[in-house]
């Protein structure tokens, strides 16, 4: 403890440990599964276009989800990572967001970076690794990134992106700009030690960062309960001095406002927030997971009753601004637009080999042009087993 922690902390006689019953954090929540407003909310501060803005990406985002995983099953992409069940807790807090602020993502947020403008084609690109594909074909399918719509290119690596937030956010406060970073992660990333660093970090340099933790119940096939033992991640930010706040990740309207309200504090104050939005991940880890190893079809079935999607439409029917013929229709259009942006996507051709590293550095180094040089030679070699890159140098 510093010398000020010592004079300024009050002292008792009576000994006590501070348990975590002490530090209950409840769970911020506006919205009925009925469509009905909850706790007294009042929701005349949410405007239609916003609402009927999230609620589009939603679609979009379940759509696309649905549409790529039938893909990969039929051998057309070779991977994939849904974010059935969590839309809200994306698309709504990108939605609080201004559009110039930084996003940084982990691999389950598609539904921010559709909310801000990417379109089916650019998403079948990055997911056929194309040469028109944003990333030139270098990464992993759903490993988006777009520099245009502030969206940082996603790491495979676990965690990475949060210390990184921290120095971008910073470096917007050295700019004396009004923009914030905010950092998605799920709650087993916030077993890394990167994740502590970076709220510390956060915390002691006052960078403008929030912090968005999906705590969607599993970290692959780890439930949440054999990840921590305290009051989940919420807890965490309160001790590293963090302005903090507790979620319903499926209930869109909550985790909106939320967010405006953590960019508001983020920005007035220049200090960081931790939001932690509490969801289930509906959907398997991937499409290389089988979640019925490690769950039952029947906790699957009762969380599909607090499904995001639903609960906004109700909303939305109540407030008559959204119709069920309005609701079918978009989703038809939608379902047509993806496969057609699908079949495009898949024929052209992959990127040219030279490409490769032509823009890691000015100029290319030594090491580089020797493995791709080794490259070369070895599609040369065996052609046969690289029919869509050999011929393309």
């Amino acid at each position: 403890m510093t010398e000020a922690g010592y004079t300024t902390a009050a002292r008792t006689s009576e000994f006590a440990f501070v348990a975590q019953e002490s530090l209950a954090i409840p769970m911020f929540s506006v919205l009925a599964q009925d469509g009905t407003a909850c706790c007294g909310a009042d929701l005349s501060v949410v405007e239609q276009t916003v609402a009927l803005r999230i609620y589009q990406a939603m679609l979009f985002t379940r759509v696309l989800d649905e549409r790529m995983v039938a893909a990969q099953r039929q051998g057309r992409i070779s991977f994939y990572l849904t974010s059935t069940g969590e839309e809200a807790a994306s698309v709504a807090s990108a939605a609080a967001l201004s559009d110039q602020d930084m996003l940084m993502a982990q691999y389950r947020e598609q539904g921010a970076l559709a909310l801000r403008g990417f379109s089916s084609e650019q998403f079948m690109n990055q997911l056929f690794s194309n040469e028109l594909d944003l990333g030139k074909g270098r990464q992993m399918p759903v490993h988006y990134g777009c520099k245009a719509l502030h969206y940082m290119t996603v790491s495979s690596p676990l965690a990475t992106q949060i210390p990184q937030a921290v120095g971008y956010a910073y470096g917007q406060k050295l700019a004396a700009g009004e923009h914030v970073t905010l950092c998605y992660f799920g709650e087993g990333a916030a077993s890394e030690g990167d994740f502590h660093a970076a709220l510390n970090f956060a915390a002691v340099l006052r960078a403008p960062v929030i912090f968005f933790c999906r705590n969607n119940g599993y970290a692959i096939s780890t439930p949440a309960e054999e990840q921590y033992a305290g009051d989940g991640i919420a807890a965490r930010g309160v001790g590293y001095g963090l302005q903090t706040i507790r979620v319903d990740g499926n209930d869109a309207l909550a985790v909106y406002l939320a967010t405006q309200k953590a960019r508001a504090y983020a920005i007035e104050h220049c200090a960081p927030v931790l939001i932690e939005a509490m969801s289930y991940r509906l959907g398997a880890h991937s499409t290389s997971d089988d979640p019925s190893g490690y769950r039952s079809k029947d906790e699957e079935q009762k969380w599909r009753e607090y499904d995001p999607l639903v609960r906004l439409r109700a909303w939305l029917y109540r407030q008559q601004w959204w119709s069920e013929a309005e609701d079918k229709a978009l989703d038809e259009s939608l379902r047509a637009e993806m496969l057609a942006a699908m079949k495009v996507a898949e024929k052209i051709p992959k990127p040219k080999l030279r490409e490769l590293v032509t823009d890691v550095y000015d100029t290319p180094s030594v090491e580089l042009r020797r493995q791709q040089e080794d490259l070369e030679q070895h599609l040369k070699r065996y052609p046969e087993h690289y029919p869509r890159t050999a011929g393309r140098a």
